[in-house]
């Protein structure tokens, strides 16, 4: 963090999550010159979303690792959640548990029509692959998941990657993913901000083979 921003992880209630190897919701502790002060026509609107959640703190929306070292990982936004036969999860979440497999890099989890579970998680995994069968490593990349948050985050499709569609912030263009995903590639919209426009066509032709 920059110099005067302190920042802390809670966890669902409110307690702060003290130590390394820790995970949960993103808060600054104390106001910072830069802090935002309101919302344009909109005050209440302002302090419900970003103050009232965990009183005393600025909460940011997001979710956050500190890792063994110290340093912070964020996860994504804690509000960008999939519905699976009526249990709420994050994708963030999800996220973190493919990301604990020592073969992954990065990976991104949408959520897309099941005529089942109502809605059902597709992840998009990097992977460093060194020679491993591509089979193998999703069965092992499921097995993760399940162990770390249980059978019903297990996701439903996982597409092994050459990378993701991001912006030239770094920001993941997950509105991509998600018509992907969702079979709708004719009406992806306007990709012109994307670092890398030509991984777009690699995950639509990769799609095309995954298995559910």
């Amino acid at each position: 963090p920059l110099p005067g921003v302190e920042l802390m992880i809670v966890d669902g209630d409110g307690k702060e999550l003290k130590g390394n190897n820790v995970q949960g919701n993103l808060c600054i502790k104390s106001p910072w010159p830069s802090i935002l002060r309101t919302t344009y026509g909109d005050h209440e609107r302002c302090k419900q979303t970003y103050f009232a959640t965990f009183p005393g703190t600025y909460f940011t929306g997001d979710g956050v690792k500190r890792d063994e070292d110290g340093y912070y990982r964020i996860l994504g936004r804690v509000d960008d959640v999939i519905n699976v036969s009526g249990h709420r999860m994050g994708t963030a979440e999800v996220e973190n548990a493919i990301n604990e497999h020592p073969q992954v890099t990065e990976s991104a989890v949408v959520g897309y029509p099941h005529e089942i579970k109502g809605q059902g998680i597709y992840a998009y995994v990097i992977c460093d692959m060194d020679g491993r069968d591509e089979e193998e490593l999703i069965k092992e990349i499921r097995a993760t998941v399940s162990r770390e948050i249980g059978p019903i985050a297990k996701p439903d499709v996982v597409q092994i990657v050459p990378g993701l569609p991001k912006t030239r912030s770094g920001k993941i263009m997950r509105r991509i993913l998600r018509k992907v995903a969702g079979g709708d590639i004719d009406n992806l919209g306007d990709t012109s901000t994307l670092l890398n426009p030509e991984i777009v066509k690699q995950i639509i032709e990769g799609s095309s083979t995954v298995e559910a």
